[in-house]
This record gives structure tokens, sequence and C-alpha cells, in this order.
């Protein structure tokens, strides 16, 4: 496939590129470890964490602040939740526990970044968490871990893991060092070339061997506070299935922009919160 021309990411194209459907237990589905949320942005994990889970992950473990875990954990009585050290502000300090390094090392996938709030603790927790993850772990990045892999871009170099990297424009622009062009397929492909990961950007989906994939679903009103989250959270679940890093990446874009659509009837075209995304999402698959 050439850059110039992406494939349209469809229900058939899907359907030819059916998820895993693991058997069994939940473990059988994976663990989704969510890290981030400050102590004033937690509902950035909850919102990851819960489309991890709409999804088809088996099991849910969401790490923040420690000043909001108990009410994190209140709020998603499925999910194991711990506290984070954090900063007099009320950033996640970027020198995380034992329990977090260890949840790492035997999660399936970890999400980093959603709600995290100072770049620089971002890269320090980043760069722990990185040492820690399993030779097997997927990765998906998000928000200030994005900032901090700007920063560091070799953190990623020679690592044998999938990655999915997961900005908006605005994070894309420094992970460029530049401002993205019109040609937002083309930009997805230099950063996923740049970084060694799969890219979703803006309804744009490559892989760092030069695939590109364009999902043609997405709405207006996918561009509100939280949405980002609700998707990297999507393709953290289906990385937790067994689903590829490209896979993870097209079915999420798809299924988070569909899940859009399918409330313009109710809400109109803008105007629905990132959390009506969450009941969506399981509907929307089964539909594929």
């Amino acid at each position: 496939m050439s850059r110039s021309e992406p494939l349209v990411v469809t229900p058939r194209l899907l359907r030819e590129w059916a998820l895993p459907m693991p058997g069994g237990g939940k473990e059988s589905r994976g663990t989704v470890l969510v890290v981030g949320g400050s102590r004033h942005t937690p509902g950035a994990v909850m919102l990851a964490g819960i489309a991890a889970l709409r999804a088809g992950a088996g099991v849910l473990q969401l790490a923040v602040a420690e000043s909001s875990a108990t009410a994190l954990s209140i709020s998603v009585p499925e999910a194991l939740v711990i506290g984070l050290p954090e900063t007099a502000e009320g950033s996640v300090a970027g020198d995380p526990p034992d329990r977090l390094t260890d949840l790492a090392a035997e999660a399936r996938v970890i999400a980093i970044g959603p709600g995290l709030d100072d770049v620089r603790l971002a890269g320090e927790l980043l760069e722990r968490l990185l040492g820690a993850a399993g030779p097997e772990t997927s990765l998906v990045l998000d928000a200030y871990a994005l900032g901090a892999l700007s920063r560091s871009p070799d953190l990623l170099r020679h690592r044998t893991q999938p990655v999915v990297l997961t900005p908006n424009l605005t994070e894309a622009r420094f992970l460029l060092g530049a401002e993205p062009g019109d040609d937002i397929g083309a930009t997805a492909v230099e950063i996923a070339g740049r970084y060694s990961a799969v890219v979703t950007l803006y309804g744009h989906i490559a892989d760092p061997d030069g695939r590109l994939w364009r999902e043609e679903s997405g709405a207006a009103g996918l561009g509100t506070s939280g949405s980002g989250d609700v998707r990297s959270g999507i393709v953290a679940g289906f990385l937790a299935r067994g689903a590829g890093a490209a896979q993870a990446a097209c079915w999420g874009t798809w299924v988070h922009a569909v899940s859009g659509q399918r409330l313009v009837p109710r809400y109109g075209r803008v105007g629905f919160l990132a959390r009506e995304l969450l009941d969506e999402i399981p509907r929307t698959v089964a539909e594929v």
C-alpha cells in the first residue's frame, strides 16, 4: 500500500480483520493498567479505564494521584485503584511506588498519560514504566505522555512491544517539532516512522512500515473534553483482547467515531459528552 492510497476503514474491512475473541475467564481478555490522573483530573483515567472494559478488556487497574484514589475506586468499582505519590500542586510524582511497577510488569496493556499535567514528571514516570513493562506488554501513550516522549524520542527506540500513540493535533505538533501540514495522513506516517509506533491522529492511522488507513465517520461532536481519553481506552481494550497495534488502532478509531455518530440523533452533532460515548462502544462493536 502506498502512502498516497490509504485504506478506508469500513465495517467490511473490520469484519475481514476480526478482533480476537479469547475464551475462558476474564484473565484471557487481558489486564489494562491506566496510569495518569492528577488531583484535578482523575476523570480522564476513569474515562479511559471504562472505555477499555467496554471494548472487552477483562481486568482493569487504575493508578492516580493519592488524593483521588478513594473517590475513583468508588466511581469505578470494577477496577483495582491505587494511589500514587503527588506533589503539593497535585501532580503525579515521577517516581512510582513498587506497587505500580509490579502491576506494570504483569499487565497486558499499559495506557499512560490521561490526566497527567506536568510534562517533566510525566517523562520520569514514563521512563520508569517503560523499564518495568514486560517484554510483550502493549503500550498506549496519550496526552502528557506524548509531550514527554517528544522530549525524549529515544525512549521507544529498539523496543519490541506494540506501541500506539493517540495524539491530537496539538500533541502531534510537539511530536513533530513543527506544525502539522494539511495532509494529516502524511503527518501520521511521519510520526509513526519517527517513533517506531502505530499512530492514530484525527481519523488517520499509520503504521511505521508506511501503511495508512483513514476513518471517515468522525463528527464534530467528538471534539469535546475527555473524548481523547475514551479513544485511548478503546485502543487499550482491543490490545488487551490480543489485537495487534495497527488492528487495535483502526478498530479503536472507527468505534470511537461511530459511537459518536450514534449519539447524534439524540443530542445533535455537538453537545454530547465523552462519558456518553462509553455505553455505545459495545453496541458499536457488536454491529460490525
